[in-house]
């Protein structure tokens, strides 16, 4: 009989697999927080006469607390355990989750959608580091955070159809209160099921840094949304260069701290930086292109919201089969820099499809956001497992927050350039075929948006209503068009930088950290671990 040898890592049983089940949980809910308010904002707003603004920040809130505070929340799991800050997490987005739902007033909502977005950051990097913790063998791991993968893109998906179903039954705070009964089975399942991890030696935590990291991000993705929303102006662009600069001081800081929020040595890895650069580009793929389907869906074909939310489920079969393919062919050898390379290459040949689309093209579109966003689950799943593996257990938690807070860029990205691409044609266009003799007001309003294009065509007479959605109509599939193809150009440049910069990485044994030696119950003696190679601090580990 051969004895297995101490380096190789221990299978994960199904002890792991049901704690993985629950830690799915809280991953769910927090992707579907993302877009369980696009039906139930107008019954909000009849409710608590909300102002434009006032749903903007609704909107908006719960983006900016989470992306601000990842890296924040990811390096403070290192240091007081993974499954505490889940745990946390969990009590604080059941309790905003109640007060969102009862809220009396726009005041109420929005800070308690605050709360919802702090809570977020400390669920998402916790239950991602979890899983580099929980599944030392490769195999297994890349089948997690498959799985992990699907689920979070499942969830922005779920959220709207799941708000319509419930807006149809109940009041607009139901959406909410959906949240509830999931964190108190977490609450109850997680100390039982999940182990603790943490760094048995993190440092000091760097309170100075962290308003640094907030002021890094929050006013990078401020000033995109807004350029996506209302194209280029100067206060955003002032809000991005001071960002930029927040960013410089932040790096600098952790460059030269004895005990830094991010510990620089992660990006020493070979593979690392790329791996989440790619990540973000995937993100910037995908949320720039949702920004066109779904208002094709809506304001193009015309179909009701929960129409179109249902319709959207459909590139799901594609999605779910992404990840398992991914893992299989990792699995059989094939190099990881040409599973993401194909996996962009996928995502282009999707976006490529839409540029076919025409004012009438339900499945047209559909196949091109399925075939787009099998290969960005692809990308991701496959970057992300990568960037975990070589990532040193006791650091998850902030490689973790530091792959999310560059998806939270990628996407904020990808809505601002492809989005001011298509509304500068949609802009052009219109203004070229726009019929004769319309009011400068009214024009100016088309111009704007397709919504506005629809709500002012209703009220002109004869037949010049109906030409000028025709126009409009016709202005923004161009504009969906173009910014396909300019999407489409990025991920081939994509795909190509990631054969270059992901060549042997992750492929061999020596690529990834060594399993961690101090696992419960049928880890190595104590002898046994006094030969094992020093790669990494041992995580504590507490049940």
């Amino acid at each position: 009989m051969t004895t297995p040898s101490l380096n190789s890592p221990r299978r994960a049983g199904r002890r792991e697999w049901t704690a993985f089940v629950v830690l799915m949980l809280p991953l769910l809910l927090v992707s579907m927080d993302v877009s369980v308010l696009y039906f139930a904002i107008p019954a909000i707003s009849r409710e608590l006469d909300l102002s434009g603004t006032q749903q903007l920040w609704i909107f908006d809130i719960y983006a900016f607390a989470l992306a601000g505070l990842l890296i924040t929340m990811g390096s403070l799991g290192d240091r007081i355990g993974r499954r505490k800050l889940l745990l946390l997490g969990a009590a604080a987005f059941g309790a905003a989750s109640v007060a969102a739902a009862y809220a009396q007033s726009a005041e109420m909502l929005i800070a308690a959608r605050a709360l919802l977005g702090i809570g977020g950051a400390t669920l998402m990097p916790s239950t991602m580091a979890l899983v580099r913790n929980l599944f030392q063998d490769p195999g297994q791991r890349a089948a997690a955070v498959g799985i992990w993968s699907g689920v979070m893109t499942a969830g922005v998906a779920l959220g709207s159809v799941l708000s319509g179903v419930m807006l149809s039954h109940f009041w607009w705070g139901s959406i909410f209160l959906i949240n509830v009964p999931a964190m108190v089975l977490l609450l109850v399942l997680a100390p039982i099921l999940v182990p603790e991890f943490k760094d048995p030696a993190p440092g000091r935590f760097d309170l100075p840094s962290v308003p640094l990291s907030m002021g890094a991000v929050l006013p990078v993705i401020y000033g995109l949304k807004k350029i996506a929303a209302d194209g280029f102006a100067t206060t955003p662009a002032l809000a991005i260069g001071a960002g930029l600069v927040l960013g410089l001081l932040f790096v600098r800081r952790q460059l030269t701290r004895r005990d830094p929020m991010i510990n620089p040595a992660l990006f020493r890895n070979r593979g690392f930086g790329s791996a989440a650069a790619l990540n973000a580009v995937a993100m910037f793929a995908m949320m720039g292109s949702t920004y066109f389907t779904t208002q094709y869906l809506q304001s193009v074909l015309g179909q009701s919201p929960l129409e179109a939310a249902l319709w959207s489920l459909a590139p799901s079969l594609l999605i779910g089969c992404a990840a398992p393919v991914a893992t299989m062919l990792v699995q059989r050898g094939v190099r990881r820099a040409h599973v993401v390379a194909g996996g962009f290459v996928l995502a282009a040949v999707g976006l490529g499809v839409l540029t076919l689309a025409d004012t009438d093209s339900l499945w047209t579109v559909l196949l091109g956001c399925g075939v787009s966003a099998a290969g960005i689950v692809t990308v991701m799943s496959t970057v992300t497992d990568l960037a975990l593996g070589i990532t040193p257990p006791r650091t998850a938690g902030s490689a973790a927050s530091l792959l999310e807070t560059g998806q939270e860029f990628g996407g904020a990205l990808g809505m601002a350039a492809l989005g001011s691409v298509g509304n500068a044609v949609y802009r052009h266009d219109v203004t070229e075929a726009a019929p004769a003799g319309l009011p400068a007001d009214t024009l100016d309003a088309v111009r704007e948006t397709l919504g506005n294009a629809s709500v002012l065509a209703g009220g002109l007479p004869g037949r010049a209503g109906e030409a000028l959605l025709t126009t409009a109509r016709e202005a923004f599939t161009h504009g969906m068009q173009l910014a396909a193809a300019t999407g489409a150009l990025v991920l081939l440049a994509a795909a190509v930088l990631a054969t270059v910069t992901l060549r042997n990485v992750g492929d061999r044994p020596t690529d990834a950290p060594s399993a961690d030696p101090e696992r419960p119950e049928t880890g190595p003696t104590e002898a046994a671990r006094a030969e094992l190679p020093e790669q990494n601090t041992p995580l504590t580990l507490t049940q």
